[in-house]
Order: C-alpha cells, then sequence, then structure tokens
C-alpha cells in the first residue's frame, strides 16, 4: 500500500516562509507525477504546483512566484517550498501522487498537514 505523509505544517506570521515535506513509501520516479493541492474551509481543493520524474514543474497563478516544488529522489521525498504567505495561503496542505499500474491510473493522497498564517 502506497502511503504519502506530509509534514512541516504549522502557523506562520503574514510574510513568512514555510516547507513542506510529502514523504513516499516507495520510490517517486514510479509516479508519473506529483504535486501539492490545498483546501481551505468552504472552497474546493485547489491545485498548487506539480513535479514530473524529470523536474518539470507547473504552478498555479496564484502560488507562481512565492512557492516552489522541488523533489529528493534519494529521500522519496517532494517539497513544498512556501514564501510571502499571508492570510489566504490558510489550508490543509495535501500531497498527491499518480501512477500507472499495468493501464490503471492509481491517485494517491496524503492525509495533509494545515498551514496557518496569522499574526
Amino acid at each position: 500500500q502506497v502511503q504519502l505523509v506530509e509534514s512541516g505544517g504549522g502557523l506562520v506570521q503574514p510574510g513568512g516562509a514555510l516547507r513542506l515535506s510529502c514523504a513516499a513509501s516507495i520510490s517517486i520516479p514510479q509516479f508519473v507525477i506529483m504535486g501539492w493541492y490545498r483546501q481551505a474551509p468552504g472552497n474546493e481543493r485547489e491545485l498548487l504546483a506539480t513535479i514530473t520524474p524529470a523536474g518539470n514543474t507547473n504552478y498555479a497563478d496564484s502560488v507562481k512566484g512565492r512557492f516552489a516544488i522541488s523533489k529528493d529522489n534519494a529521500k522519496n521525498t517532494v517539497y513544498l517550498q512556501m514564501n510571502s504567505l499571508d492570510a489566504e495561503d490558510t489550508a490543509v496542505y495535501y500531497c498527491n501522487a499518480g501512477r500507472f499500474i499495468d493501464l490503471d491510473w492509481s491517485n494517491y493522497w496524503g492525509q495533509g498537514t494545515l498551514v496557518t498564517v496569522s499574526s
């Protein structure tokens, strides 16, 4: 059973930074894509950033220039560096990964980590 475990959330002041980590229970190059989402109360889950095994990245306009996704294959971990945080970034942040098993697409989620931006 594939597991994704997020960590690094917490309380941060406006303008501050946090780095989230997502540790996978399998070698991350096995995933076709990995990404970070977030969900604020009353809102739909929002895709923030993705990264491929080749290291290609994409970002939502809402976080472009402030957030950076990266990976460490040796640690089977994907990161989300978040800078210049403001109250609108308060949400539960989720790690996501997808891969093919034979011809079937399998999608995996972590349990989420809460980020609260407040003074």
